[in-house]
């Protein structure tokens, strides 16, 4: 069988979708699959072509046995509306132009969370006559709004048009959380035709290890309690909530071996770090992304980790990926967003929830986990044996089988 998978993120990219779409891909090849990947230069979230790679028309690479194309598109940062829709539109045309040439295909996947390139995925099966599969890893454009980049106007309905549109002419939806497959039944789409895969943990990359000495040397957090934020410092995540908390606990004066530790780029990382430097805080480390492979180091130094988004409805039917990265290392997590993914929090037992936007309850929770070592012991052994629910492999082998059903047809 030959999968088709149209992404404008993969590795060396580290953000989710392009974890995601790597570590399938690569269970699927393990497996006997033959994998052609349709992306773009690696850019994101800074807008900017990684070192070793060109904006080019087309270019090809091997990664773990899959087939990699990269297509030009038009690359800007992640922030700024209008220039992002560019940036989506022109990867839609080149990833539709370069399938074109792919041959024998006999399934292909569009991945969101902006729709774009499922527009092209739905094209292109189209042309080539094989079954398409809608991966919906977000409710895009209702996301937009929840962030605050646009208001509602006759755009935004017309994306909304455009995506349901999509949802019906899918030959199969695959969703990575059960409320996204309750939301999208109760918009009138086939529930029949949609499969849920949750995202998930490699276990083979994220698994429990001593801290990193040297790093917490490197870093002047020896003898510190580290609270961590690793990923994307984007609009959706409300990181200046944790801020805040760093300054409370600051001004306290109670704790002042609690330090915060930042890692990743985004759209707000600028306006967070002249946010504490006006704020006067000081318990605070900002770090730029690393590889993928670096990344398990910087999990290992903290004590805990804190997810977040902002307070908004529609972020009660996400569940954060990191979640499971966490669960992989044996990190406590305090969690700061509600819905399905808290329920895991609390059903698995691996942290604590707090209300989204809310420093002051943070700061309690933080320091009574601090505390508490029995708590913390407590978390880790059952994040180690909940992340075995989540790995990577399993979910993969999952999807594959969808794959193989609708082809099979």
């Amino acid at each position: 069988m030959h999968i088709l998978f149209l992404s404008d993120n993969f590795p060396p990219e580290v953000n989710a979708p392009a974890s995601r779409t790597y570590e399938h891909c690569r269970e699927w090849v393990k497996s006997g699959a033959t994998v052609t990947v349709i992306t773009c230069a690696p850019n994101f979230p800074q807008g900017k072509v990684f070192d070793g790679f060109k904006n080019k028309l087309w270019q090809s690479e091997w990664i773990d046995g899959i087939r990699v194309i990269r297509v030009w598109s038009f690359i800007t940062a992640n922030e700024g509306f209008l220039r992002r829709i560019f940036d989506y539109i022109s990867f839609m045309v080149s990833s539709t132009i370069a399938s074109l040439f792919v041959r024998k295909v006999d399934v292909i996947v569009g991945t969101s969370p902006q729709f774009f390139t499922v527009c092209a995925a739905w094209v292109v099966s189209s042309l080539k006559r094989v079954p398409w599969v809608f991966e919906l890893r977000d409710l895009w454009p209702e996301s937009i709004k929840a962030v605050g980049a646009m208001n509602d106007s006759f755009a935004i309905r017309m994306l909304e048009k455009l995506e349901l549109f999509l949802y019906h002419q899918a030959t199969c939806i695959v969703t990575v959380t059960n409320t996204f497959k309750s939301i999208l039944i109760q918009r009138g789409v086939d529930g029949k035709k949609i499969q849920v895969i949750t995202n998930g943990v490699d276990l083979e990359r994220f698994i429990p290890q001593a801290k990193d000495l040297e790093l917490i040397h490197a870093l002047g957090l020896k003898n510190k309690f580290v609270a961590g934020y690793i990923g994307t410092h984007g609009m959706a995540h409300g990181l200046e909530t944790l801020l805040d908390t760093a300054k409370l606990i600051q001004d306290s004066s109670r704790d002042d071996d609690i330090h915060f530790l930042f890692l990743g780029n985004g759209a707000k990382k600028s306006d967070l770090i002249a946010y504490a430097k006006n704020k006067g805080i000081k318990n605070v480390i900002f770090l730029d992304s690393i590889s993928k492979d670096e990344v398990a180091k910087y999990w290992s130094i903290l004590d805990v980790s804190i997810i977040h988004l902002r307070k908004t409805e529609l972020f009660n039917s996400v569940i954060p990926s990191k979640l499971f990265e966490c669960m992989g290392m044996g990190i406590p997590v305090l969690h700061g967003v509600s819905g399905e993914s808290a329920q895991i929090v609390m059903t698995e037992q691996v942290g604590e929830v707090f209300e989204s936007d809310n420093a002051t309850q943070l700061v309690q929770l933080l320091i009574g986990l601090k505390n508490n070592a029995d708590r913390i012991y407590s978390y880790r052994k059952n994040g180690i044996n909940a992340a075995k629910l989540y790995d990577r492999t399993h979910l993969a082998k999952k999807m594959l089988s969808i794959l193989e059903g609708l082809v099979a047809k």
